[in-house]
């Protein structure tokens, strides 16, 4: 009787104590890194969430050390479902100022994240980064093209503009941008074409007017529809494309009598 009553009173004891925090651990103390067996051999790739089939991490591992022989820049590829201590990464891959590390964790709204060093973010800026993030890791494109795509065109992406020793904006254009081009294209010339229209019989172009309204569909052909291709594609076709729309809806406002300009001729 004498022990269970003492037990009951050390229990309550270390209640109360731990009910006023004495003992209570701070979050920091419990926090641990997690344990992530990681290869001890050589390799540019880790690909802890299996985004990747086994042949495309073979290749993808001999490309990117061929690549870091020629350039002198390195790429590495980390894709985890949990979190992997920065520290015990950068010792194992050596990063410096010129390496870049996309990491993809397939569990996140977004997948790819990167890890750029000082000399690669001098020549590569925020927009170019923002650009193949937002294109290529949105759920919707992986949803599409599946993980490995997002990674491998993320990579080609980030190698062509390392070869060209720097990029404003991510190299290629894809369907939505190139329609959004054009249809900026196609607006830019309906409003120079109707601000062209002869305003008398013997006029066939309006070029005061046309010029007066040319910083609007100047900004909407050039800003809008001619330069975003330009700047991400070296293909003819989509900047013909945008011409071609540019030109005939300039034609075709001008071609569009008005009303009024009628009924005084009759």
């Amino acid at each position: 009787m004498k022990y269970s009553a003492l037990r009951r009173c050390l229990t309550g004891f270390l209640a109360i104590l731990l009910s006023l925090g004495i003992f209570s651990v701070s979050p920091a103390a419990l926090a641990t890194e997690p344990t992530v067996s990681l290869p001890t051999e050589s390799t540019a790739v880790l690909d802890l969430a299996k985004s990747l089939t086994t042949v495309q991490k073979e290749n993808l591992d001999h490309h990117l050390e061929e690549f870091e022989q020629e350039t002198g820049w390195k790429l590495r590829v980390l894709t985890q479902f949990e979190r992997t201590p920065r520290q015990t990464i950068k010792e194992l891959w050596k990063l410096d100022d010129r390496s870049v590390l996309l990491l993809a964790q397939p569990q996140e709204g977004n997948i790819l994240n990167f890890n750029i060093g000082d000399a690669v973010y001098q020549i590569l800026p925020r927009n170019f980064w923002m650009e193949v993030q937002n294109r290529l890791g949105n759920r919707y494109y992986v949803q599409q093209n599946g993980e490995d795509q997002a990674i491998l065109t993320a990579i080609n992406s980030i190698e062509v503009c390392l070869r060209r020793d720097g990029c404003s904006v991510m190299p290629g254009i894809s369907d939505e941008q190139w329609i959004f081009t054009l249809i900026a294209s196609i607006l830019g010339g309906l409003i120079c074409g109707f601000a062209a229209q002869p305003r008398d019989s013997e006029e066939l172009f309006s070029w005061r007017w046309a010029l007066m309204f040319s910083p609007l569909w100047g900004i909407l052909f050039f800003a809008f529809g001619v330069a975003p291709v330009m700047t991400r594609t070296s293909d003819w076709l989509p900047l013909a494309r945008n011409i071609g729309g540019f030109l005939v809806a300039c034609l075709g406002a001008i071609l569009v009598v008005p009303s009024s300009s009628t009924t005084t001729e009759s």
